[in-house]
C-alpha cells in the first residue's frame, strides 16, 4: 500500500471514529431544557443613561430580585428589590415610574390568553423600601401616571385609579361585565391580532386618562370543555368573532382627573376598528388610529379630549390591507414618525403636526424591520432593517434629514438592540446558525463595542459534543421566485445516496422562518432527525415577509393557493436533486403551517409521502375577524377563495401517511377545524392517524407534554417516510 493511500486511509478512519464518537440528541434533551441558552431578562435603561436593571433569578434562595448595573464597567452595583425581602411570592416582572422613584411588581401571575395576564402588584417605594399592595384582587395591566403618584388599572373589565399618596381607589367605569363589555382592556380578537392588551393611556402630565370600551354584546359565543380532573367538566364560554360575524362596537372615551367627568369622544363614521391610541406631545391632544373592516383604509386623528374636537391628519388606503405597527413617534414640535409600505417596501417617513410630509427617512429595496427611537439631543433615528440581506437583521442609525446612515453593528447574523435613555449606549443581542445568543455594550456613535455581558459558549462547547450539521442557507428558484432556503444533511451525508426529505414551513403572511439566528427547540429536533439520515428543508415562499409588499401581498383574498403551489413545486424540484429519495418526501407545519401541510399532502398527493398538521386551520370560516378578512375580505364578500384552499373540500385525495395533531382547549384555532376534517376524511374512507391532547391550548404545552408529541411526532415520521 502507497504511503499516500495509508494516509488517506487513516484521515478517513479517524474522522469517521470522531463523528461515531459524539453524542446524538435525545429528545428528552431537548425538552427538558438541556440546551437553553442565557440572556437578560426584562432588562431597563435608567434615566440617567450610565445604569440599567435587569430581572435576575436567584435558585439558592428561590427569589427574584431587580439588580442595578453601570453600563460602563458592566458592574453590578446594588440589588435594589428582592421578593426574599419582601416576604412575597417571587415576582415576574417590573416597571418603573417616570422618575424610577417607584417600581411596579408582579407576583402570582397566571395567563388569560396569549398576551393577557391577572396578577398581584406590589408598589414599591425605592427611597422607603416599603412595599404596599395595589388591590386584593387580582388584576390587569397598572400603569403609573407620569407623576407616579396614581395607578390606573383595569379589574373585572372596568377601570380604576389609585392614588399612591392616599392610598383611596376611585372606580371610573362601572358597566363592565364579562362577555359584554369591557373597559380599558382588548377583547380576545383585539388581543390576538392586534396585539396589545392595555386599551387605555395616561397623558404626559397625567391630567386625562383615555380609554377604549369594548361593547361585545353581538359577538357570537364560542365554548370548550376543559376536562380537568373532577367527575364533569367545566365550559369555558367567551367572545369570538369568526370571519364574517359581528366585532365587538368600540368607542372612545375620556376621564378628566381633576373635574371626574367622563366624555365620549366622537370620532367620524363610527370606526370599525381602533388599534391604536397614544397621546401626542400636547397635554390635551390624543392620537386616534382607525380602520375599516377590510383593513385597507387607515386614518390617524388627533383629538382634543377637553374640547372633543377631532382632525384628520393622516390617511393611507391600499387596494389589499395595511399593517398596524406601534412606530407612531412624537417630536417635540408633534411631528411625528411613521412607517408605512407605500412605497413597496417598510420605510419611516417624518410627518408635520398637520400631516404634511416633511421627509421620506429610509429608502431602497429592504425593509425596516424594528423602529427603536429617535434621539432629540442629535436627530438621530435608530433602527432595525433587512440592508444585509432579507435572512439578516442590523441596528443602524440615520439622521432626521437621511443623511450621515450608519450601520452599527458589524456581525452578519440577527442583530436587535435596547438603547439606554439618552442613547449613549446600546446593547446588542447577536446571534446567527452558527452563533448563540452573545450580549454585548456598544457605542451608540459607532457601534464599537465596548463589554461583553452574556455569552453562551458553554453551551458552544457542550455542543461540540454532539452530532450537529450545519444549517446551510441558500436560495431556490421556484415559480418564477428565488426563494429563501435551509437545508440540514445528516453529519456522514454522501452525495452518492439518497436520502428522505422532511420539509418544515410556517408561510403565513409576512412570517419569516429561513433566518440567520440561533435555534430553537424545533432545530434540534431537526438534528435528531439528521442523525437518524432525514434531510430537513425549510423554503419560505410567496406570502412571507421581508422581502417587499408585493411578494407579501400575491396571497391577498387567496391563502393556501400561491403558497401550497410553491411549496408542491419546491419538493417536485428537490425530488430531482440526485441526492434525495423523490418517493420519500414528507411536510409538516404548526397552525398556518398546519394548514399549509394538510393541504399540500391532499393537493400534492403523488408528491409528499405523508404529512404532519399540528393545530390546523382547515377552513378560514372558522377563524377569527380581524385576521382573516385582512388577507381574505369576508366569506360572503369571497366564497371561493375560503372554499377552494379549504383542506376540507379535497380530503378524498388523501393518499400517504397523515399525522393530525390538536389541543381540546385551543382558544386559538379551535378543535372544531380538526373534527372538521376528521369528518371528511371518515365520510372518504381515509384512513390516518390523530392525537387530541386535553385542555391543551394551541402551544400544546406543560409538564411532559411536548415531549410526549415530539416522540409520537418522530415515531410517526420513522414509520411513514
Amino acid at each position: 500500500m502507497r504511503k499516500s493511500t495509508i494516509v488517506l486511509f487513516i484521515t478517513i478512519f479517524y474522522t469517521v471514529f470522531s463523528v461515531a464518537q459524539k453524542k446524538d440528541i435525545t429528545l428528552n434533551e431537548i425538552w427538558s431544557g438541556e440546551f437553553r441558552t442565557n440572556g437578560m431578562d426584562a432588562l431597563h435603561g435608567l434615566n440617567n443613561d450610565k445604569e440599567y436593571t435587569v430581572l435576575n433569578w436567584d435558585a439558592a434562595t428561590r427569589s427574584t430580585s431587580v439588580d442595578l448595573y453601570d453600563y460602563e464597567s458592566q458592574v453590578k452595583k446594588k440589588t435594589i428589590v428582592k421578593s426574599s425581602d419582601l416576604n412575597i411570592i417571587p415576582f415576574s416582572d417590573y416597571s418603573f415610574n417616570q422618575n424610577e422613584e417607584k417600581l411596579l411588581l408582579a407576583t402570582e401571575m397566571e395567563s388569560i390568553y396569549r398576551r393577557s395576564t391577572l396578577a398581584k402588584y406590589y408598589v414599591y417605594d425605592v427611597k422607603t423600601s416599603k412595599s404596599t399592595l395595589v388591590d386584593d384582587r387580582k388584576i390587569q395591566e397598572p400603569t403609573f401616571s407620569p407623576s407616579g403618584d396614581a395607578l390606573a388599572f383595569v379589574c373585572d373589565n372596568n377601570i380604576y385609579i389609585k392614588n399612591l399618596n392616599t392610598n383611596i381607589t376611585i372606580q371610573i367605569t362601572t358597566d363592565g361585565e364579562k362577555n359584554k363589555i369591557i373597559n380599558g382592556i382588548t377583547d380576545w380578537v383585539y388581543e390576538e391580532e392586534f396585539e396589545f392588551v392595555r386599551a387605555f393611556e395616561w397623558n404626559k402630565t397625567g391630567t386625562q386618562l383615555s380609554y377604549i370600551k369594548f361593547d361585545e354584546t353581538n359577538v357570537p359565543e364560542f365554548s370548550m370543555d376543559v376536562y380537568g380532573q373532577d367527575l364533569y367538566p367545566q365550559q369555558q364560554v367567551f367572545k369570538y368573532p369568526k370571519a364574517g360575524e359581528n366585532n365587538s362596537e368600540v368607542s372612545l372615551y375620556n376621564y378628566n382627573i381633576s373635574s371626574k367627568e367622563t366624555l365620549k369622544i366622537d370620532l367620524p363614521n363610527s370606526p370599525y376598528y381602533i388599534p391604536r391610541i397614544k397621546f401626542t406631545e400636547e397635554e390635551n391632544v390624543l392620537s386616534v388610529q382607525t380602520l375599516n373592516r377590510h383593513q385597507n383604509d387607515l386614518n390617524l386623528y388627533f383629538c382634543d379630549v377637553e374640547m372633543n374636537q377631532v382632525k384628520l391628519v393622516l390617511n393611507e388606503k391600499e387596494d389589499t390591507y395595511i399593517d398596524v405597527t406601534n412606530n407612531l413617534t412624537f417630536l417635540n414640535d408633534n411631528s411625528f414618525l411613521w412607517t408605512s409600505e407605500k412605497n413597496g417596501h417598510n420605510h419611516i417617513y417624518h410627518y408635520s403636526a398637520s400631516g404634511n410630509l416633511k421627509k421620506q427617512i429610509t429608502k431602497g429595496l429592504w425593509e425596516v424591520t424594528d423602529f427603536y427611537g429617535y434621539n432629540s439631543k442629535d436627530k438621530n433615528i435608530y433602527y432595525q432593517s433587512t440592508e444585509n440581506g432579507s435572512i439578516n437583521r442590523d441596528v443602524y442609525a440615520i439622521n432626521l434629514k437621511g443623511k450621515n446612515k450608519t450601520r452599527l453593528t458589524k456581525n452578519t447574523g440577527t442583530n436587535s438592540a435596547t438603547f439606554s435613555a439618552g442613547y449613549t449606549y446600546f446593547i446588542n443581542r447577536f446571534s446567527s446558525a452558527k452563533i448563540p445568543y452573545h450580549y454585548t455594550l456598544n457605542n451608540t456613535r459607532n457601534g464599537m463595542e465596548i463589554k461583553d455581558i452574556v455569552d453562551n459558549n458553554q453551551l458552544l462547547n457542550k455542543l461540540k459534543d454532539y452530532s450537529i450539521s450545519n444549517k446551510e442557507f441558500s436560495t431556490i428558484k421556484v415559480n418564477g421566485n428565488d426563494l429563501n432556503m435551509w437545508m440540514i444533511k445528516p453529519i456522514d451525508f454522501d452525495s452518492q445516496k439518497q436520502y428522505p426529505v422532511l420539509m418544515y414551513q410556517y408561510s403565513g403572511p409576512g412570517s419569516q422562518e429561513v433566518a440567520n439566528r440561533w435555534h430553537s427547540a424545533n432545530d434540534y429536533w431537526y438534528q435528531l432527525l439528521a442523525s437518524k439520515g432525514y434531510i430537513v428543508v425549510c423554503i419560505d415562499g410567496r406570502g412571507t415577509g421581508f422581502k417587499g409588499a408585493d411578494f407579501k401581498k400575491v396571497t391577498y383574498k387567496e391563502l393556501g393557493k400561491y403558497e401550497v403551489e410553491d411549496q408542491i413545486q419546491a419538493a417536485k424540484q428537490l425530488g430531482t436533486l440526485s441526492y434525495v429519495d423523490e418517493n420519500r418526501i414528507g411536510i409538516w407545519g404548526w397552525s398556518f403551517g398546519g394548514f399549509m401541510s394538510s393541504n399540500c399532502i391532499l393537493k400534492g398527493s403523488d408528491v409528499f409521502k405523508m404529512a404532519i398538521a399540528v393545530a390546523p386551520v382547515t377552513s378560514w370560516r372558522f377563524y377569527d375577524t380581524i385576521y382573516t378578512e385582512r388577507y381574505m375580505q369576508t366569506p360572503q364578500e369571497n366564497p371561493t377563495g375560503y372554499d377552494l384552499n379549504s383542506p376540507l373540500n379535497f380530503a378524498d385525495q388523501l393518499k400517504g401517511k397523515f399525522l393530525l395533531i390538536h389541543g381540546s382547549a385551543d382558544d386559538n384555532v379551535h378543535v372544531q377545524n380538526s373534527m372538521q376534517l376528521i369528518n371528511q376524511l371518515v365520510n372518504h374512507n381515509k384512513q390516518f392517524d390523530w392525537a387530541i391532547y386535553p385542555d391543551k391550548n394551541h402551544g400544546i404545552y406543560g409538564g411532559n407534554t411536548r415531549l410526549q408529541l415530539y416522540t409520537k411526532m418522530t415515531n410517526f415520521i420513522e414509520q411513514s417516510l
